[in-house]
């Protein structure tokens, strides 16, 4: 009851503030009615999320960065993720939960010129690996400038009369998971063009551990460019902090990066993505799955590209049929065109209703790699890259334990956690 007297309490005396005009100097300012109400509603929104705690992405904080976007030209590094979050509906409208970022912006006479789109697509549709071309948004008429392929870095000319560059991507907490690497050369590129990055942070869903082997440096690729571990449980804003301190870019140049941080966030807080980051992470389970399930992706195994359970199930038509009671047979779908093992019986487990994991398991792939009926083409070579290091496959095939493994990774990661601790955002 206090809680409620409270929130109506707040409530009332934001509304009143509204009418008496306190957005004025915004209006002074040059900035739309438009944006005053999308204001005025982030400010009811933000009363009535404060009073439950809930959680609220650094796109959905529009006072703390609308005044920085007027006047500039803006690029916009983007996905299907990249969305501003509402509660707020009439019972004559169809509830619209979120609405895209580039769509909000575009809305607000923000000067949107660009979208820069990382893998799998500014819709998020195509594969992994899939070649992506440079086109436009059919709903926005926005150019689309693809940064994967042969074009991961912006090049300057397709930074030509960009301002100012937004940054706001969903990321998952994994070395291998791509969208940090776009990070990477966004942030390069952007220094190299003396341009600003505002970077809009949202939650890591695996940010509340550390673990892994930390990548060699002779290992470096696209899914892994630093020399951190499999699982390095910061942010988007939090991981660029480091890119900038640790002097990564190239020649230890410096991008000029602001923050819009998640509010009401610590790394201990559950968050539950609302959109698929990518088309083979459908859910919260394979999101929690997937650090410790991608290993397979260097292996004969599948991890279910291809069904409706992807990165929640593994299996592999050379894996010991007599050993498993669960099977399924990978068919071509959105994300996944051309499967591993498609229309193949594959035998394995149903990992879709374990424990939520808070570390990285090693057991399912020693087993797999156990069970395999032929051990010599068990391994591919993309598996290194994936490790980020020769060590792990040699340990498994020596027939080491879990935690003989990963008592060899305990001093590197020992040291990297010593220097995240400067970047950390959300302590």
């Amino acid at each position: 009851m206090r809680l409620m007297m409270f929130k109506n309490t707040v409530l009332l005396f934001v509304l009143t503030a509204i009418s008496c005009g306190n957005f004025s100097s915004k209006m002074e300012d040059g900035v739309s009615t438009t944006e005053v109400n999308s204001l005025k509603l982030e400010t009811i929104e933000k009363v009535e999320r404060l009073s439950v705690q809930d959680i609220s992405v650094g796109a959905n904080n529009t006072a703390d960065y609308l005044p920085l976007l007027k006047g500039k030209k803006i690029g916009i590094v983007a996905n299907q993720t990249s969305v501003i979050f509402k509660k707020l509906g009439g019972k004559n409208q169809e509830p619209r939960p979120y609405v895209h970022l580039v769509d909000s912006l575009i809305s607000l006479k923000i000067d949107v010129k660009k979208v820069y789109a990382p893998e799998h697509g500014f819709r998020g549709t195509a594969d992994a690996g899939e070649l992506i071309k440079d086109g436009v948004d059919k709903k926005t008429g926005v150019p689309i400038i693809s940064l994967y392929g042969d074009n991961k870095k912006p090049k300057p000319e397709q930074l030509k009369g960009i301002d100012l560059m937004i940054f706001d991507i969903q990321d998952v907490g994994a070395r291998f998971y791509t969208y940090i690497s776009t990070l990477h050369y966004v942030m390069e590129a952007c220094a190299e063009a003396n341009i600003p990055v505002l970077i809009l942070d949202r939650p890591n869903p695996n940010g509340h551990y550390v673990d892994g082997p930390v990548l060699e440096k002779e290992h470096k690729s696209f899914i892994g460019m630093h020399s951190i571990p499999v699982v390095h449980g910061m942010t988007i804003g939090e991981y660029a902090k480091m890119i900038n301190g640790e002097k990564w870019l190239k020649n230890g140049i410096q991008c000029d990066v602001s923050i819009i941080p998640v509010k009401n966030y610590t790394h201990q807080t559950s968050y539950n993505l609302p959109i698929k980051p990518s088309p083979n992470l459908p859910n919260d389970k394979a999101i929690n799955l997937y650090p410790s399930l991608c290993f397979f992706e260097g292996t004969n195994v599948s991890v279910g590209r291809g069904t409706n359970k992807q990165f929640q199930i593994f299996g592999s038509p050379f894996l010991h049929k007599e050993l498993y009671d669960y099977t399924f047979v990978p068919q071509p779908n959105e994300g996944a065109k051309s499967p591993l093992h498609q229309e193949s019986i594959c035998f394995g487990k149903d990992l879709s209703n374990t424990d939520s994991l808070n570390r990285l398991d090693l057991d399912w792939l020693i087993e797999a790699y156990n069970h395999s009926i032929d051990k010599k083409i068990f391994f591919n070579d993309f598996f290194t890259k994936l490790a980020g290091t020769k060590k792990l496959r040699q340990q498994i095939e020596d027939g080491m334990d879990e935690k003989s493994i990963k008592a060899t990774w305990q001093k590197d990661l020992d040291a990297f956690k010593s220097v995240r601790k400067k970047y950390l955002i959300y302590n």
